[in-house]
């Protein structure tokens, strides 16, 4: 396999729903490639889809939750964004912006750009302000999962197991 396709796969992992860089940091590594410029290029592919499923996301959502053989699907995610986004707002009040990147920046399964953006979409933030969170969610997560997947962040757990 070529490292164009490697990358061109971390990429395209990295902009799917639920797994985003979360997962493609970790397949880039296991492919052998070099950390940062796998990180780079998931971060991107991360971001790519930010835009498109602030401003289309929850119209689709909405139109698609009340069709046969969709409407469950649809429903699932819009639910699930609308849950975010207000547990969210209820806990961060006026600090929301760094409440959603601290969200975004949690890598746990649910807690990713897909999720941040479409909350954010809901809350009716500002796209500068989801933007600027989700891009700060995005680093702070792909730091994080490839420190885990260097194997430092069990280097810095064994230092404190005292």
């Amino acid at each position: 396999m070529s490292i164009f396709t490697k990358y061109l796969i971390c990429f395209l992992v990295s902009m799917v729903p639920l797994i985003e860089l979360r997962g493609a940091i970790p397949i880039g590594l296991g492919m052998g490639l070099p950390m940062l410029p796998t990180y780079i290029i998931c971060v991107l592919g991360n971001m790519v889809p930010v835009p498109i499923i602030y401003l289309f996301a929850r119209k689709v959502l909405i139109w698609g939750s009340d069709k046969p053989y969709i409407g469950k699907f649809f429903k699932f995610f819009l639910v699930k964004g609308e849950k975010a986004g207000r547990k969210l707002e209820e806990k961060a009040g006026r600090g929301l912006t760094a409440a959603l990147l601290l969200f975004v920046g949690i890598p746990l399964p649910g807690t990713g750009a897909w999720t941040g953006t479409l909350g954010g979409s809901i809350l009716n933030m500002k796209f500068k302000d989801v933007l600027i969170a989700c891009m700060g969610g995005v680093l702070l997560a792909g730091v994080l999962i490839a420190l885990a997947s260097a194997g430092l962040l069990g280097v810095f757990s064994a230092l404190f197991a005292v």
